[in-house]
């Protein structure tokens, strides 16, 4: 009777053994393969696409496929001579979105392969298909530099053939093989009746969305750092005969002119980044005094119309001060009636210019940022209100006691953040509002390296500015978390 009990359960063992034991390695190489490739479509040094000299070093095959004129930038005139036929660059385009489409492919498949049987053996044909569909495309990229090697100027054009291009060519084989030896090795195994992931793992593909957009557009741009240690202009390269070290670094505390500058803009940030600490408590305040109204259909439209200015741009926030606070504006022609309009331009004024910003910026995110501390009362335990009100507390003493002890937790969180960003104030509101005359007192850090960056094109020491601000904003972050641990036992980290 044992015996007859014990022989299925080890039965079972042993197959789920013989299941899981090639399955481990297999899937894991190809999950790899097709991170690595997924990746490298994002890198401009992986471009297998760049078949020639004269195409930018900084666009990634990505860029090479969905940007046409990025591609072919110096190329135009030889299209009107007919050095070169378009044609060829279009091929180009065109192998190079093939290979996007079949990377993403495999890129589901090894996402699939983290499910069961049943999603596995659905999901190993993705890189099959995906890595055969790439391996077209880099055929046409191979075609794209034949042809572009025969045309007549190809001297010109400066053709040279990539050698990532056998980096993909090892990973797509790799992918493909693997494949393979997955489809033949696993076909027999026991299929579920339906296809179900782990919820670790269902919850980690929710968030890669996430994750791949902050590593491109968070991450991805500190590989533009490299432009500090050059004397780079813009549509340059980077070489040996640019490279200048350290020279950008020692400008900001050699150079007068930028020293006074760098004091005044961190005057700026910090009084505004100050102002903006100091009056961090208003939106918890608008939250607990909105929470108070008895009417939900009143504090459904307060609700509402404070939260619209936030999805407003700040370019149509100044359009609307513009109609208000202009010469000719609304507020002049308003005190004109009582004889009292001095033709006064309160937008142009550079008088109490702090305070405006600061309440613009107020008046754009108030609701916005109150919808963090109302979804926080809502956690909050009801039955302390009614048990406090049971021993004769008001609605004042209810609020000061039990809400505000409640939100506190959330709002210590946020000035942590708001502490770290000290010096990233942003860019759109100050660049809308700055003018002539008032730009010693609204340029910011943040406006300070687009001025000097985009408009005065010194690219290499606006990147020197943004890398030191990026580290001092870390090392505020982990002093405003190390005395958060210190005062509340806790951090954020």
């Amino acid at each position: 009777m044992n015996k007859t009990a014990i022989q299925p359960k080890g039965l079972n063992i042993a197959k789920e053994l013989n299941t899981s034991k090639p399955s481990t390695i297999l899937h894991g190489i190809l999950r790899i393969c097709s991170l690595i490739l997924c990746l490298s479509m994002f890198f401009p040094g992986l471009n297998p696409a760049r078949i020639s000299n004269l195409i930018n070093r900084n666009i990634s095959l990505f860029t090479t496929g969905l940007s046409f004129s990025d591609l072919t930038t110096k190329f135009n005139a030889m299209f009107r001579q007919g050095a070169v036929d378009k044609s060829t660059f279009v091929l180009l385009s065109a192998a190079s979105v093939v290979i996007i489409v079949g990377t993403v492919l495999c890129g589901i498949g090894g996402c699939m392969s983290l499910g069961n049987n049943r999603m596995k053996s659905r999901g190993i044909w993705f890189p099959i298909v995906g890595s055969l569909i790439a391996s077209g495309g880099l055929v046409g990229i191979y075609r794209s530099y034949l042809q572009l090697q025969a045309s007549r100027g190809a001297k010109r054009a400066q053709v040279v053939f990539p050698s990532v291009f056998y980096l993909y060519i090892g990973l797509l084989g790799l992918i493909l093989l693997v494949s393979l030896i997955i489809l033949l090795t696993e076909r027999r195994l026991e299929k579920e009746d339906k296809m179900e992931m782990p919820e670790k793992y269902s919850l980690f593909l929710m968030l890669l969305p996430i994750i791949v957009l902050a590593f491109i557009f968070l991450y991805l741009p500190l590989y533009g750092w490299r432009y500090s240690f050059f004397d780079y202009k813009a549509g340059g390269t980077l070489s040996r005969e640019n490279f200048v070290g350290f020279k950008w670094f020692t400008i900001l505390f050699r150079n007068p002119a930028t020293v006074r500058d760098i004091v005044r803009v961190l005057r700026n940030t910090l009084v505004m980044s100050g102002l903006g600490i100091l009056t961090s408590w208003v939106p918890m305040a608008f939250a607990i005094l909105l929470n108070e109204i008895r009417s939900n259909r009143f504090k459904r439209l307060v609700q509402t119309v404070t939260t619209i200015p936030n999805f407003i741009s700040w370019v149509l926030v100044y359009a609307i001060a513009l109609a208000i606070f202009s010469t000719e504006g609304f507020l002049n022609s308003f005190l004109e009636l009582f004889n009292a309009n001095q033709n006064t331009n309160w937008l142009m004024n550079s008088d109490h210019m702090w305070t405006k910003m600061l309440l613009w910026g107020m008046w754009k995110s108030l609701g916005w940022s109150a919808i963090v501390y109302i979804a926080a009362i809502a956690g909050i335990d009801q039955e302390l209100y009614e048990a406090a009100k049971i021993d004769g507390a008001g609605r004042f003493q209810r609020v000061w006691h039990i809400t505000v002890p409640g939100l506190m937790p959330t709002y210590l969180v946020l000035l942590l953040l708001t502490i770290a960003g000290a010096l990233s104030n942003g860019l759109e509101q100050y660049l809308m509002f700055q003018n002539a005359n008032n730009k010693d007192v609204i340029e910011v850090l943040d406006l300070y390296v687009y001025n000097i960056g985009i408009d005065g094109g010194r690219i290499p020491l606006s990147t020197v500015i943004g890398m030191s601000k990026s580290l001092i904003s870390i090392t505020l972050l982990l002093f405003a978390n190390r005395l958060s641990k210190f005062v509340r036992g806790e951090g954020i980290i």
